[in-house]
């Protein structure tokens, strides 16, 4: 990993001095970095353009992976949805499609996020709540019923039974005529995040890191249009970290998952290229667009110097982004189409690939169908009507966001020696030093907003005292009950012997190390169930219960 440059061409007076007539501040970025007056020559001094940025398409692509950018294809619009019953979220992506989007990515729903079936005990009260409940290959069959999955590329936000589900899907277009080769699409399958910031794990690290690289593998060898991992910083901001902590965490998971993969024997040209990224788009427009600018420049150099990436697409950073759901306010909801409007300006203009956008009733409940409508318009306009897509990297040059890309990227770096110095990604979790730096970030931030530092229009300021109007989805009542009953159809109708030898078939696979996939999905087509495979892992792996971060 290469030494960051601790010079600082900055005269730093310009950061404190006051003209006549400016605000007294502070000026801040959203994660509480200084940002001076005026930007100039000195400020980017340091760089190199053919070293440092390069033309779009070319080593080290900080301006973009590839030379055209949407010139040549748009960003893919991938609306997240899912709520209810299988049924209603089939209707829901059904309309998204009629309206334009691209792209499915679905939500399920916590006792799926967990691996419990809907009937657990553990589930009760929260089918469908913040996502789709999926128990088994019924109810995925019933979920992409009539989708065109072999035109269409689908997200799926699943992480500790991330295999199990995609196990689903793969079978669920194989009864459909749709090969496994066939299918294009992303898993987000980023099981350190979950220890990092969302907690929705179920087995210790080691083995859950295990089940990842399983899903690796056999993507690689058998789903070469399958993105078979998408590491996510948007949880880690969601948790209230700031930018450089969402980079800098991000991208160390990432050195993680491609270590591991190397550990298994799996070549890095093999598998990188099908690695992809999901981050945050927060409010602060320049200090996201360097963040994405400087990610891109990291991966790929660090792809090189320390991983020997050979092939370019190894060195390039595809990532989707979503706008920042914790930055959506209960009160003056429709001020929030605003505030996502202006973030998704701000992952366009920072080269994302794919991009969803927030509704602005998320702060209330799951979006209605006009709140989603408005979202997915909203990336229109952008595309058709702003003119930002018409050259690449239309901000590169500027002094204020090539000083802020230098900025973001010595201070990932800074945090990468911090990681190693405590032993890497795990040890980190495990001391709960990652969860430390996110919380203190956290009050800070909200430190800001309680002490009017920092303003959040329509919460600490611009406050008006009138009734919310904005239509709250309500889901179909009977959706629970069908969901038991299939359930319970399921369990009857299958034939039992072959559903018992399946799942005896995976324990033997997870105590012998084997890659688990295959058994896997001949579990999902036996119709075996998401909690019965969770509950064979369970047995095998144990449960992580983490410590108390103090």
């Amino acid at each position: 990993m290469r030494d960051v440059d601790k010079s600082k061409p900055l005269n730093d007076s310009r950061a404190d001095s006051r003209v006549d007539g400016e605000r007294q501040g502070p000026f801040i970025t959203a994660s509480g970095r200084k940002v001076h007056r005026v930007y100039e020559p000195a400020d980017v001094a340091g760089l190199d353009y053919e070293r440092d940025l390069g033309g779009p398409g070319t080593y080290p692509f900080t301006r973009g992976v590839h030379p055209t950018g949407y010139r040549g294809r748009m960003w893919t619009m991938r609306m997240f949805a899912g709520f209810g019953s299988a049924e209603e979220t089939n209707a829901r992506f059904r309309y998204l499609l009629s309206q334009g989007n691209r792209g499915l990515s679905i939500a399920f729903d916590l006792p799926t996020l967990y691996g419990y079936d809907t009937d657990a005990a553990e589930a009760y009260g929260e089918f469908g709540k913040c996502g789709v409940g999926i128990s088994s290959l019924a109810d995925m069959q019933i979920l992409l019923d009539e989708l065109p999955l072999g035109q269409i590329t689908t997200s799926m936000t699943i992480n500790s039974p991330a295999a199990i589900i995609w196990a689903m899907y793969i079978a669920a277009a194989e009864k459909r005529g749709v090969s496994r080769r066939q299918l294009a699409g992303t898993l987000q399958n980023d099981i350190l995040k979950e220890f990092i910031a969302q907690k929705e794990y179920i087995f210790p690290p080691e083995p859950s890191m295990r089940l990842v690289v399983d899903t690796i593998e056999f993507g690689t060898r058998e789903m070469p249009n399958w993105n078979t991992i998408s590491i996510s910083g948007y949880h880690i901001r969601e948790a209230g970290s700031t930018a450089v902590q969402e980079l800098a965490f991000t991208l160390a998971d990432g050195f993680e998952y491609v270590h591991w993969c190397q550990e298994r024997g799996l070549d890095v040209d093999e598998f990188a290229p099908r690695l992809s990224f999901f981050f945050n788009c927060h409010n602060d427009f320049f200090e996201e667009v360097s963040k994405f600018r400087a990610a891109r420049r990291i991966w790929a150099r660090e792809m090189t110097e320390r991983f020997g990436a050979k092939s370019e697409r190894s060195r390039w950073m595809r990532f989707h982004a979503q706008t920042a759901g914790v930055s959506l306010t209960a009160q003056q909801p429709e001020v929030n189409l605003i505030r996502t409007a202006v973030q998704a300006l701000a992952a366009v203009i920072g080269g994302t690939q794919s991009l969803h956008t927030n509704s602005m009733d998320e702060a209330l409940a799951l979006p209605s169908e006009k709140a989603a409508r408005l979202a997915l318009r909203t990336q229109q306009v952008i595309a058709h009507e702003s003119g930002v897509a018409n050259t690449v990297d239309p901000m590169g040059g500027s002094y204020f966001l090539e000083a802020l890309t230098k900025e973001t990227e010595d201070e990932a770096y800074d945090y990468f020696h911090k990681i190693e110095d405590v032993g890497g990604v795990i040890p980190a979790i495990e001391s709960g030093y990652l969860q430390r730096e996110i919380a203190d970030a956290a009050f800070r931030y909200q430190h800001e907003i309680e002490t009017r530092e920092r303003i959040i229009v329509g919460v600490n300021d611009y406050v008006i005292d009138e009734p919310i109007e904005v239509p709250i989805l309500e889901m179909d009542p009977e959706g629970e009950k069908r969901q038991f009953e299939r359930l319970d159809r399921v369990r009857r109708e299958r034939d039992g012997r072959v559903a018992v030898r399946s799942l005896k078939e995976l324990e033997s696979a997870c105590r012998d190390g084997q890659n688990v996939m295959p058994l896997l999905i001949d579990a999902v087509n036996a119709y075996c169930t998401l909690g019965e495979m969770c509950d064979v892992m369970r047995g095998v792996f144990g449960v992580y219960q983490e410590d108390a971060v103090v």
